[in-house]
């Protein structure tokens, strides 16, 4: 178990994405932080099998994201991961959500990196993993907050990348299509309704539409490159921005 004896801090990691990753990290040895709102009993389970600690903060907030950092302690490997959407178009966009989206989906990943980077300097040894989005390579309609905070972490990371290019330190984003989490598939008995299409046209036609494989990213796929960027081997990858979207913006 190649992690053992680093700290990992994965924000957004009770469920989905953070998750797998969560575990995934888990499964090398790394000792685990998680972040992320939830039931307590649940949470409490999550802690139990991944033997983690649990920071339940608001990232909206630099007091939230100061206190997880206090909580977490130093930290060798990040994943920035919470994140949230809101869709409406631009002229209907509420003001309050697009500031949530980018304070959650930009801003805290500022926030943690800041206070993460002079650990991981000090050591000589570090790894930061933003998850973005396809939406940090390409736009949808009605997405703006959204789609401007997944380009904007892209651009953050490829600056920390550069600022720690000889430190030890690499800074990588992960980027998925449409992932398979609780999340989305709640969403296909509403979508049915309201467009009158079968589960499999939702699935195909809809949330699948532009991801050339038809078929939903696997969040244990993330977590596993989420551990490749993790490894000594990957030293020398650096400021990428790691497509995991079916083909989504090959075309």
């Amino acid at each position: 178990m190649f992690l053992s004896g680093k700290r990992a801090l994965v924000t957004g990691s009770t469920s989905g994405i953070g998750l797998a990753v969560a575990r995934a990290l888990s499964a090398e040895g790394a000792e685990i932080v998680l972040n992320g709102f939830g039931e307590e009993a649940e949470i409490a389970q999550l802690c139990d099998e991944l033997r983690a600690q649990h920071v339940g903060a608001d990232l909206t907030t630099r007091e939230g994201c100061d206190a997880l950092m206090d909580a977490a302690g130093p930290i060798d490997i990040l994943v920035n991961n919470a994140g949230m959407q809101h869709v409406a178009p631009v002229e209907a966009f509420p003001v309050e959500k697009w500031d949530a989206i980018m304070a959650l989906n930009l801003t805290a990943a500022f926030h943690t990196v800041r206070r993460a980077v002079p650990h991981m300097k000090e050591q000589g040894w570090g790894r930061i993993v933003n998850v973005a989005s396809a939406h940090s390579k390409t736009a949808s309609p009605f997405k703006s907050a959204y789609v401007a905070a997944k380009h904007g972490l892209d651009g953050f990371t490829k600056t920390v990348a550069l600022e720690l290019a000889k430190s030890g330190v690499t800074a990588n984003c992960v980027s998925p299509g449409y992932a398979w989490t609780p999340l989305v598939e709640n969403q296909i008995p509403d979508t049915m309704k309201a467009r009158g299409l079968s589960r499999e046209d939702v699935i195909d036609d809809v949330l699948l539409a532009k991801q050339p494989t038809k078929r939903f990213v696997q969040p244990a796929e993330i977590g596993a490159l989420a551990v490749f960027l993790c490894r000594d081997e990957a030293g020398n990858v650096t400021g990428a921005n790691w497509s995991i979207d079916g083909g989504w913006t090959a075309e």
